[in-house]
């Protein structure tokens, strides 16, 4: 078990009395009294003290090869503990650079322990049924709150204060937690693990969203900063017809990513042919994200641009993540 920090590790710490990461390992699994029923022989770790908002690639990389080594040492099982903001991005991080069987579950908690109904003790109760049982074995990385599994490639937050705010748009969750029993009813396609390459610190990756009656003047010297781009369309994959020169620019001398802004579907591909449409902008060397959304799509564009992967193999790579069948 890995600490984070993040809302489920929170107390007051203010003199307004908002709240700041500071419980341990230690005082979570205080909190459950349950956990003496389980089988499970626990080693904990208190990994970083943060706010989600302040982890970032190099954290990950580091708790990745931290994890890698507790899975050598014969861990059978994986629990993250973080706060909710990131945690979609996080997951995915996870699920495609560590590589094995062993299952790795992230959890959180959208309500911090001294709020009534406290989420956070029984999130990671669930996750660590979900990590010590045999069925979720090659699952990958996956999200577990409010008694739901959810693969890391699918699951959103999609609410800022709800207990139920994690879902998976372009799926379902894969699984339940039913009478303490975890019970799956998918499981996602296995994708390879990636490298994670020496320059993930100095990496930068730039999103940018398309709007209404945006002209783009600010683009071209936000992009001149940046290691690669993920625009996030209208729609199936569209932006105004204004900005096509430019993104194709910069397409010529960095990965540019298409994703589509709406968080659910995915980015078409020879729908429509307008200047500005998708295919339009796949013509011009933009790179499909398929069904991931923008904030996944621009994780996998940065573990790639890292490992130093050139445009061929990011395209790949993309097609492979982001379910594309090219017929």
């Amino acid at each position: 078990m890995f600490t984070l920090g993040g809302t489920i590790a929170m107390t007051p710490g203010t003199a307004s009395g908002a709240v700041v990461p500071k419980l341990d390992a230690a005082d979570l699994l205080r909190a459950i009294p349950e956990l003496a029923d389980l089988d499970v022989e626990l080693s904990t770790h208190d990994f970083r003290r943060l706010p989600s908002p302040d982890i970032g690639f190099t954290v990950m990389a580091e708790l990745a090869t931290a994890i890698e080594a507790d899975i050598a040492a014969g861990a059978a099982g994986i629990v993250v503990t973080q706060g909710t903001d990131t945690i979609e991005e996080t997951s995915y991080f996870l699920d495609r650079t560590v590589g094995g069987d062993v299952p790795i579950v992230v959890t959180g908690a959208m309500r911090h322990p001294t709020q009534a109904s406290a989420d956070g003790p029984a999130n990671l109760l669930s996750a660590i049924r979900v990590a010590a049982d045999p069925v979720a074995r090659g699952l990958g990385c996956v999200v577990v709150m409010s008694d739901e599994v959810h693969a890391a490639r699918y699951v959103r937050k999609s609410h800022s204060t709800s207990t139920k705010a994690f879902t998976s748009p372009n799926a379902a969750p894969i699984g339940h937690i039913v009478e303490n029993e975890v019970v799956l009813l998918s499981r996602p396609r296995p994708c390879p693990p990636l490298r994670r390459g020496d320059r993930m610190s100095t990496t930068s990756i730039g999103t940018v969203h398309a709007a209404l009656g945006d002209d783009g003047t600010w683009l071209k010297p936000f992009a001149e900063h940046t290691d690669g781009l993920v625009i996030a369309g209208f729609g199936g994959g569209h932006v105004p017809s204004r900005l096509v020169p430019l993104l194709a620019e910069i397409a010529e001398a960095k990965p540019v990513v298409l994703a589509s802004r709406t968080g659910s579907g995915p980015v078409l591909r020879r729908t429509y042919g307008y200047p500005g449409s998708e295919q339009d902008l796949l013509s011009r060397g933009l790179i499909n994200a398929g069904f991931l959304d923008p904030f996944k799509a621009r994780v996998l564009l940065h573990v790639l641009v890292a490992a130093g992967a050139d445009h061929g193999e990011i395209t790949d790579a993309f097609s492979d993540a982001g379910e594309i069948r090219v017929s």
